[in-house]
């Protein structure tokens, strides 16, 4: 796995500091901030601000960006290319002078983005030079996930969306732009066509225009470089519209980010060290997990059933070190002959 390098270094407004849960705030912001440092390996420094709001919906975020011509933004991709996504991804995207959303020779970058590209010179015109500034509404949200009330909303998702987009992900949609942004380039229709509307719900992100993995937001209400959010769905970090009560993590956001510019690094194979067990609960010991990943102990006494059809026993955010102590209660039955568990990684 390649030496962690990208840092995001935070720094809070007194609307945090002041505030009498600011200790759990800012440690839910530093375990997203964790995640992000450990997923992805480019050697920059992004700086972001924190502060709270009180204004409508869970949180926002600003950012600086700068018009490059996309003949140089896809010659730097070409140049950062590092994992299969990035593959797939230039593969289908042109070269040329012009880009294959609007025509233009023009392309929006924020600066965090343009860092990871090794496009450099590029300073923020934000207060302070921050790369962005993120408010939160913190009184609408779970402050952790230690306890959690099902009518508010999850911090850290909030958090880990305001993060993805000063990192570089959102669509020139939003401000009727003629030039995209980088997330515009993988935005299709579900036959595989290159789309950059807003009349309807055909609209999907996509690194290949075949494999569509998620579905773009296409109601007003919303930001359209966000996910689609209307009727039963699986709640996702990047969704328009959140869901009370959930508590995804990244996910497609990650692949998404890879291909814009970021290095994703490969997930590390975990190594159960220790097992005991204590009447009928089971304590699992290990290292080397994804840092701050959401780890799920799933348990079967049919070895052959799908993973889909193991019922999970307990459930666990990993530590910034990657170790991990796992206490599934009740998760042993004296009277099974035979019981197999495992771990996965949400």
């Amino acid at each position: 796995m390649p030496a962690r390098a990208l840092v995001i270094t935070p720094s809070w407004d007194s609307s945090i500091t002041n505030d009498p849960n600011a200790a759990t705030i800012e440690s839910t912001i530093n375990t997203a901030i964790e995640y992000y440092q450990t997923r992805f390996s480019d050697p920059i420094t992004v700086t972001i601000k924190f502060q709270e709001i009180t204004t409508a919906g869970l949180g926002h975020s600003s950012w600086w960006y700068y018009n490059i011509s996309y003949s140089q933004f896809r010659t730097a991709l070409q140049n950062d290319a590092a994992t299969a996504n990035d593959t797939i991804a230039l593969a289908n995207l042109p070269t040329g002078a012009n880009n294959p959303v609007t025509g233009t020779g023009i392309i929006r970058v924020k600066t965090a983005n343009l860092r990871a590209l090794g496009i450099t010179g590029k300073n923020s015109g934000l207060p302070g030079g921050v790369d962005g500034i993120i408010g939160l509404h913190t009184s609408r949200m779970n402050l952790s996930r230690a306890s959690t009330d099902p009518n508010k909303y999850d911090l850290l998702a909030t958090i880990e969306h305001e993060i993805d987009e000063v990192l570089g992900l959102a669509s020139s949609l939003d401000s009727n732009a003629g030039d995209p942004l980088p997330e515009d380039l993988f935005r299709y229709t579900s036959s595989g066509n290159r789309t950059f509307t807003t009349n309807n719900d055909d609209a999907y992100f996509s690194i290949d225009g075949a494999n569509l993995l998620a579905r773009f937001n296409q109601d007003s209400a919303g930001d359209y470089g966000d996910w689609w959010t209307a009727g039963v769905h699986q709640p996702q970090v990047q969704d328009a519209f959140a869901t009370a009560g959930a508590t995804p993590d990244p996910g497609t956001e990650l692949i998404a980010l890879d291909v814009i510019g970021y290095n994703l690094v490969p997930v590390p194979q975990p190594a159960i060290t220790g097992i005991s067990l204590s009447g009928t609960q089971l304590v699992l010991n290990g290292t080397n997990g994804l840092a701050s990943g959401t780890y799920h102990v799933l348990t079967s006494t049919n070895l052959a059933l799908p993973l889909n059809q193991w019922t999970a026993v307990a459930t666990n955010r990993l530590s910034a070190s990657g170790n991990f102590n796992i206490t599934a209660t009740n998760a042993v039955n004296p009277n099974d002959a035979e019981r197999f568990f495992t771990l996965q990684l949400q």
